[in-house]
């Protein structure tokens, strides 16, 4: 088969990059189409994609677009539509919020999108973009005004894939809300730990860990207004727009990393004492379930997908409210765990992050794929 994988944009390295690296090592031959590349703000990721052929859109070819593609997001049509993929056999939509899965294709071609979420700014959705242009009213018209246009197009464009698949039953649920289609649930693949060695409770650290991009829908603040109150250790790993005004907010004991590597990353989960996450909405969130492949307890706000994957008193725990006293409060409650207790929650949070191996993955997307290639 001659394949094409279509990714809304490489500009940044978060949960959908992941999907598309995990495509790419599937459909290794398969040529990357997106609407903008930009290896110098991927950072110590840039590496994932070397070698790959990466054909870019038109408008990629103009430098400033690149830097305000989401205020322009009104180009998002002409650029999926624009593209030929008559001479593919399959067509893998990897969608966001900038709707690639808009592409078209030919009638014998079969196009699958895998989705991680809808655009979010296009249906009332928290969003860590364009926050701050928000109190401009002009800037408010002007949004309104290209988001009725885009939801129309972002309706047509979702009954251009053949088939459908969300990345957890959340998705699969505004999928049917907003496209009126179904989807295949298949979680995405997870890079997690080959082996879980929980260390003695009695040297257990004393630090707890996030990871995630500093965007404003993620809400580290409260895990910081958190962390400021009960004086614990909490170490933050990503980077963001919303970077300076939380390092503004933050204490002492908390410490921002940035970008790391792998193999540094790998480090903190094996040594955090659990995970948090304070996101609204999160579709799926792989971070959390990453961290769970080390044996991190996971403490959570109880929305989206994290219902799906953390249970509660099992292998982490969800909290209510999205402010620090309720998550303090099963903070409280893991701290509070016996020794045992805390130990079969590690083997707990390890045993469901294997259900999101690449290898489950792999198998169920190739099954799906070979499924509908031959019906």
């Amino acid at each position: 088969m001659k394949v094409a994988l279509v990714h809304d944009q490489l500009q940044e390295f978060g949960g959908a990059e992941r999907v598309l690296v995990a495509l790419k090592k599937i459909f290794p031959q398969a040529d990357v189409y997106t609407s903008f590349y930009n290896p110098n703000t991927l950072g110590v990721h840039k590496k994932y994609f070397k070698n790959w052929n990466i054909i870019t859109s038109w408008a990629d070819k103009i430098p400033l677009l690149k830097k305000i593609y989401s205020p322009v997001r009104f180009i998002t049509p002409w650029i999926w539509e624009s593209i030929d993929f008559s001479k593919y056999d399959l067509v893998i939509s990897s969608s966001g919020s900038y709707m690639s899965k808009g592409v078209i294709t030919r009638p014998e071609t079969l196009h699958i999108c895998y989705l991680h979420h809808q655009p979010r700014y296009l249906y009332n959705y928290e969003t860590g973009s364009l926050h701050e242009l928000q109190k401009y009213t002009i800037f408010r018209i002007y949004a309104n005004l290209i988001n009725h246009s885009l939801r129309l197009w972002d309706y047509l464009s979702s009954q251009r894939p053949d088939y459908f698949i969300a990345n957890s039953d959340e998705t699969k649920k505004r999928v049917q809300k907003f496209y009126r289609r179904d989807a295949t649930v298949i979680y995405p693949p997870v890079s997690i730990s080959k082996t879980l060695s929980p260390m003695p409770y009695s040297l257990h650290p004393d630090y707890y860990l996030s990871v995630s991009r500093l965007a404003r829908a993620k809400h580290f603040e409260v895990l910081i207004q958190a962390a400021n109150k009960m004086k614990f250790n909490l170490k933050i790993i990503g980077s963001g727009r919303d970077e300076n005004n939380l390092k503004s907010i933050a204490g002492p004991t908390i410490e921002f990393l940035g970008n790391l590597a792998d193999e540094e990353v790998v480090k903190l989960y094996q040594n955090a004492k659990a995970f948090l996450f304070s996101a609204v909405d999160e579709e799926f969130g792989i971070a959390p379930v990453e961290a769970m492949g080390y044996g991190l307890p996971v403490i959570a706000y109880a929305s989206g997908g994290l219902k799906e994957t953390v249970k509660m008193g099992i292998n982490g725990f969800l909290f209510n409210q999205l402010d620090p006293s309720s998550l303090l409060g099963q903070i409280k409650k893991l701290e509070s765990l016996a020794k045992e207790r805390y130990l079969e929650m590690r083997k707990n949070a390890r045993k469901e992050s294997e259900k999101y191996s690449f290898e489950n993955f792999k198998k169920q997307l190739v099954n799906f794929i070979n499924s509908k290639m031959s019906s």
